[in-house]
């Protein structure tokens, strides 16, 4: 009998779940569960802001004239390249769109994905040592609806995180006579002409959103901890350092300065949101840290639930695609895991690799950037993974460095880049 699981999300994550599963139909049995009326997560852009038609919060942070800040290459599934904006490397939000859906549709997934359909609840049943869950789901459309009760034999979230604004704890922001916007809001820098606008947060949001405003407004004040960017920046823009405190329309950095704004950008980032997991999952969020997850992945009490996509500062795609084969090779025993207890230590060891080692903060428990890439080949090892589907070909490594490089160099101009690849994906130039 297939190992029926139950994907949540059906976003980049959620679709790399599906397609996998797929592959392997008398193995798995999957049930994908998207809430929004279409597939695409994140990358679905609209207009609405605060809730959707359908009174759930706006889940996109897409912003209009959003283009990707890794060149299209590095944003294509294994196996599935990509063609959407032609020549054009750093492509439109809409294209990053139009290519997930060419990519249901080329592993016909819509078959397994159920839209307009919320899942309120994930609980553990754990009967003769074995886990099962009770997942429940509602339709979003009819709110009078009665709750479905279905039974899997895994769970793999894949709900994204970057829906959820982050708000940091400025004293006196209360007080700010002028506008406050989270970047998850952001979507028109005709909104800001003529105004000026203290941007907080140098962040890839940050970084990209002041460059989108500043044909239009007057004056950015980029604030921020980091030394100094010294990359090409607009010419109206002036990098200041952290946020103080505010007094009414005054905004007043840690250096002593102040000065009037208008506006109050906030690129201060994302939470992970699980509000499904019952406590019954024994789940820990603490400061953008989940835990207990082996290799970022599995749970290491209850391994047949996994997180796909916790990771972040990463070359998306090609990674999800090795995280999903790993979750897959523990629920179908292509893999033997440690004992719980190996997997709590290598957990630990790699947190306390980050802090000591990399010295980053609590904060970044889940950050990758470098170490991503033999994360994922390790992952692909330790999953007994032969044909990896190009997923850790050097040239995405190569490309990946070489991104921000450019974005160091001249944050302004360097989407206007194009990267040319040999066909099999072994060479490539940046014109």
């Amino acid at each position: 009998m297939p190992i029926r699981v139950a994907v949540i999300g059906g976003g980049a994550a959620g679709l790399c779940a599906a397609r996998y599963l797929r592959a392997k139909p008398d193995v798995f049995q999957a049930v994908v569960y998207e809430q929004a009326d279409q597939i695409g997560g994140t990358w679905v852009y609209t207009e609405n802001v605060g809730k959707d038609k359908y009174g759930l919060p706006v889940h996109s942070s897409m912003y209009q004239r959003l283009r990707t800040n890794l060149p299209k290459e590095l944003m294509m599934y294994p196996g599935l390249p990509i063609t959407e904006g032609g020549r054009t490397s750093f492509i439109k939000h809409t294209e990053v769109l139009q290519y997930m859906n060419r990519y249901a549709w080329t592993y016909d997934l819509h078959k397994c994905i159920q839209l307009l359909t919320r899942v309120q609840s994930v609980k553990p049943i754990v009967n003769c040592n074995k886990t099962s869950w009770e997942v429940t789901v509602k339709s979003v459309k009819d709110p009078d609806a009665t709750p479905q009760v279905n039974e899997f034999d895994a769970v793999m979230v894949c709900n994204g995180h970057y829906a959820v604004p982050s708000y940091p704890n400025i004293p006196g922001l209360e007080t700010f006579s002028g506008k406050v916007i989270h970047s998850h809001e952001y979507r028109h820098p005709e909104d800001f002409k003529g105004q000026t606008v203290v941007l907080f947060g140098a962040g890839s949001s940050g970084c990209d959103i002041c460059v989108d405003l500043h044909t239009f407004v007057d004056k950015i004040y980029f604030s921020h901890h980091i030394p100094n960017i010294d990359a090409l920046l607009p010419d109206n823009l002036r990098q200041v350092p952290d946020i103080k405190s505010i007094d009414k329309g005054r905004v007043v950095f840690t250096d002593g300065q102040s000065v009037e704004a208008d506006v109050l950008m906030l690129c201060t980032g994302y939470l992970y949101d699980l509000p499904f997991l019952t406590p019954e999952c024994e789940v820990v969020v603490d400061r953008k840290r989940i835990s207990p997850l082996y290799k970022h992945i599995l749970h290491t009490k209850h391994t047949s639930l996994s997180f796909i996509g916790v990771v972040w500062t990463i070359s998306p795609f090609q990674l999800l695609a090795c995280q999903v084969r790993f979750a897959m090779a523990a629920l179908d025993g292509t893999m033997i895991l440690p004992s719980r207890t190996d997997m709590d230590a290598d957990t630990q060891r790699d947190y306390e690799y980050r802090c000591d080692e990399l010295k980053y903060p609590h904060h970044y428990a889940h950050k990758m950037d470098h170490l991503q890439w033999e994360y994922n080949k390790e992952l692909l090892r330790l999953a007994n993974v032969v044909d990896d589907d190009g997923a850790t070909l050097p040239l995405f490594k190569e490309l990946y460095a070489l991104t921000w490089r450019l974005r160091a160099k001249d944050l302004v101009n360097y989407k206007k880049r194009i990267v040319e690849t040999s066909d099999d994906l072994t060479s490539w130039q940046v014109l």
